[in-house]
């Protein structure tokens, strides 16, 4: 399949270089690190909440779980996952379970967690399982620009 058009559209509107590192299938962003020979701390993944507001992204390290409790506290919400059948509608040119981080062009408000600020380079899914992107720490920050920042993740 290769990047999500929605995706592609929205990096090329921006004008951010990026490039897409190949790897073979994955079932999960942990998985797609260690394939893609990244570490996985540097891999953003996307976890997709909805609560009467509407639906959320966290963005957090694939290396990463989310602390529900401390991103309702953080955001004074009471979040539940997205079903499937919401992230396919959602995401209709993503693979089922590979979501990119960047909400804006789907339509989705982004919580960042902090850990994902300080890096160099960053790499997320493409809208399938085998392409990651890769950006700079920079342009990364700059595609979550409207993001809310916070620590809300822990290792698993």
């Amino acid at each position: 399949m290769g990047i999500a058009i929605t995706l592609r559209d929205y990096l090329d509107s921006k004008g951010v270089k990026y490039d897409v590192v190949e790897h073979t299938y994955s079932k999960c962003s942990r998985e797609s690190a260690h394939t893609a020979h990244i570490p996985g701390d540097k891999l953003a993944k996307c976890v997709v909440f909805e609560d009467w507001q509407g639906y959320l992204m966290a963005v957090i390290p694939a290396t990463h779980k989310v602390d529900i409790s401390a991103l309702d506290e953080l955001l004074k919400r009471h979040l539940e996952l997205a079903s499937e059948e919401e992230l396919n509608d959602l995401f209709h040119d993503c693979e089922t379970g590979a979501v990119p981080p960047v909400g804006k062009p789907y339509g989705c408000d982004v919580v960042l967690d902090k850990s994902l600020t300080s890096h160099k380079d960053v790499y997320f899914e493409a809208g399938d399982h085998t392409d990651l992107i890769h950006v700079t720490g920079d342009d990364f920050k700059s595609l979550l620009q409207d993001a809310k920042l916070g620590s809300f993740s822990h290792h698993l």
